[in-house]
């Protein structure tokens, strides 16, 4: 038939994802109502991938994720990805790459087994990969509960360039190398706060813990160190050496008493006064004797 490569290119062409050779085949055995030798489409397509790889074209005819398409060449990547960076507003997020991934390496796997692996919930993911059909369901496990399996969609490898997933880089590759020159250096322990823990203010539990730590610490510093303790049983004791004995009271005690014996009393008052008496009587006996 004239003309084969030229309506294979058209229908590749027109197709928003790949499409394969059984299809390719079958759109053009029900449009010219006859059957087609494998051959000669190979032949045609084998034409097309010669056709396309000239410099003169800026896309080539490939084959990816089981079936054929054009994509842009290499050397013009840059362009397309800037355009694409402009006009593509929805991305793929974060969380969105590791459930895709962890079912890219996994499939078929259910939820439960990606939410073990990321430690989160993953239904807003797995359905936003749903939406950008991305992944697809492949059916149901025999586990309790009978949940369901999810794995890649073709189109997932359409968007990662894969021609099959064998094509993926292995889980070794993101390996460290076994055998290494010199050693690691040594993880400091004592690394500051990062600025996000200091700017996150502390909970209720974690505040009244801080509270009680804060009152144990000012209650240990009232407490005497051993040298206070030691310093004031000295003062102590020297205030014990100040304070008089027993002997020294008694002693004490007796002194006033001798005073006291120096003290006249009262009948000896009474003796002297009557001494003075006698004697001035006799002082006035003698003066009328002379008279």
């Amino acid at each position: 038939m004239d003309q084969l490569a030229q309506h294979i290119e058209s229908i590749v062409f027109v197709s928003e994802a790949p499409i394969s050779f059984k299809e390719i085949k079958n759109c053009l055995e029900e449009t010219f109502e006859t059957k087609f030798k494998k051959p000669a489409l190979e032949k045609a397509i084998e034409e097309l991938k010669v056709k396309y790889q000239a410099t003169q074209f800026s896309f080539e005819f490939l084959e990816i994720a089981g079936g054929f398409q054009f994509l842009t060449k290499p050397a013009f990547h840059n362009s397309v990805s800037t355009l694409l960076r402009q006009n593509n507003k929805r991305r793929l997020s974060r969380a969105a790459l590791e459930t895709l991934s962890i079912i890219a390496y996994k499939q078929p796997v259910p939820k439960s087994e990606m939410e073990k692996i990321r430690g989160v919930s993953c239904d807003y993911s797995v359905q936003k990969l749903l939406e950008k059909e991305l992944i697809a369901i492949l059916g149901r496990s025999d586990a309790p509960g009978r949940p369901l399996l999810y794995g890649t969609s073709e189109k997932f490898m359409d968007y990662f360039g894969l021609k099959s997933l064998d094509d993926m880089p292995k889980p070794k590759d993101f390996k460290e190398p076994d055998n290494e020159i010199g050693e690691q250096a040594p993880i400091d322990e004592t690394t500051a706060a990062s600025p996000i823990e200091e700017l996150v203010p502390p909970t209720a539990n974690e505040a009244a813990v801080m509270e009680v730590t804060e009152e144990l610490t000012s209650i240990e510093d009232t407490i005497p160190t051993e040298a206070a303790v030691i310093e004031a049983t000295e003062e102590l004791t020297s205030i014990e050496d100040t304070i008089p004995t027993e002997a020294a009271v008694i002693e004490a005690t007796e002194e006033p008493t001798s005073v006291e014996d120096a003290i006249p009393t009262e009948a000896a008052d009474t003796t002297i006064l009557s001494e003075d008496a006698t004697d001035d009587e006799d002082i006035a006996t003698t003066d009328e004797d002379i008279e």
